[in-house]
């Protein structure tokens, strides 16, 4: 009987970054059978580092021992459990599965997937991003031909993929902006503590949009944000949605530009920064993109499967150390 069509574990998949981590134990078919999440990321962990960490959530889940496990993102960074080097593009899935770095940990072997590297003009690179990448691909094997990838968040990612391959991407760091704009800048000081109302807020989203749909410099673009106040054309309540919809707004205006999108394009992420995104596509008549979830669960067993990891079929046998 195989571990799939048992329930049984057969892979441990962290997707481990720099704030945080999201760990999945699946069957060898993708089913998950239990979720974590916590803030113990590469830069947040408690005494004894990554493998105390490891060592907590096979206590927790019961596991005498470690099963296949496979990570993505900071973990492989030089600052993360041991250093993945990255790949340059075009980079293939069977080219991430054939690179993994293998760390011998206290408790078994876990098998890192390495970064990705565009070598354009202008060098970006990538770390957890390509496994959710592979992880839309494996869901929706048709989009591998010729679609854009756009992954919000602190560092928004728009990625190329042409023939089931990661041809090229660029990085917006939407999100770090707004953090640091409005926290430790005029701009952040000048909001007011109080909420704005859902229509004011979605107005001021709306109206920053359209403002940062423009070929000018974002850095002139930001400052309407203090004169619009000042000319009484925005609450200081609905600045933040105002600041979110300008950088969004100038990201999704910009991407096709510099990314050279394919007339596909997809969002991948959180659903409620997805509904921001969603709606500057629609505001700035962009084709609309077809939302996912969080794909990296999907593509963490796609590379597993590839890399021999777990088998990708019902004929193997079953990893059984889980307790009571």
């Amino acid at each position: 009987m195989s571990a799939s069509s048992a329930g049984l574990p057969a892979l441990l998949a962290l997707d481990w970054g720099t704030s945080s981590l999201r760990a999945w134990l699946m069957t060898e078919s993708g089913q998950i059978l239990k979720e974590y999440h916590s803030k113990h990321g590469i830069l947040n962990l408690p005494e004894g580092g990554f493998s105390a960490v490891l060592e907590d959530l096979l206590a927790l889940w019961s596991l005498p021992v470690l099963p296949p496990a496979i990570a993505c993102g900071m973990v492989g960074s030089a600052n993360g459990w041991a250093e993945a080097p990255y790949l340059s593009c075009p980079v293939s899935p069977d080219a991430l599965a054939t690179s993994l770095k293998m760390v011998q940990t206290g408790q078994g072997v876990l098998s890192i997937i390495p970064g990705v590297r565009d070598d354009a003009a202008v060098p970006d690179v990538m770390r957890g991003e390509e496994t959710q990448i592979l992880g839309v691909l494996a869901l929706r094997p048709g989009l591998a031909e010729d679609v854009t990838i756009v992954l919000p968040g602190t560092h928004s990612k728009w990625a190329q993929i042409h023939q089931g391959r990661i041809v090229g991407f660029r990085t917006f760091m939407t999100g770090e902006l707004y953090a640091v704009l409005k926290a430790h800048s005029i701009l952040g000081r000048f909001s007011a503590p109080e909420r704005p109302s859902d229509a004011e807020s979605i107005m001021a989203f709306e109206d920053g949009v359209r403002t940062g749909a423009s070929e000018d410099s974002v850095s002139s673009l930001l400052f309407s944000a203090r004169s619009r106040v000042l000319a009484g054309r925005l609450s200081p309540a609905a600045v933040p949605d105002y600041l979110s919809g300008l950088l969004i707004g100038n990201e999704v205006y910009s991407g096709p530009r510099l990314n050279r999108a394919s007339h596909r394009t997809v969002l991948v992420g959180d659903d409620a920064l997805c509904a921001r995104y969603l709606r500057a596509f629609r505001l700035l008549s962009q084709p609309e993109p077809e939302v996912f979830g969080n794909t990296a669960p999907a593509g963490l067993i796609k590379i597993a499967h590839l890399a021999g990891l777990v088998p990708d079929g019902a004929r193997s046998q079953p990893f059984s150390g889980v307790g009571a």
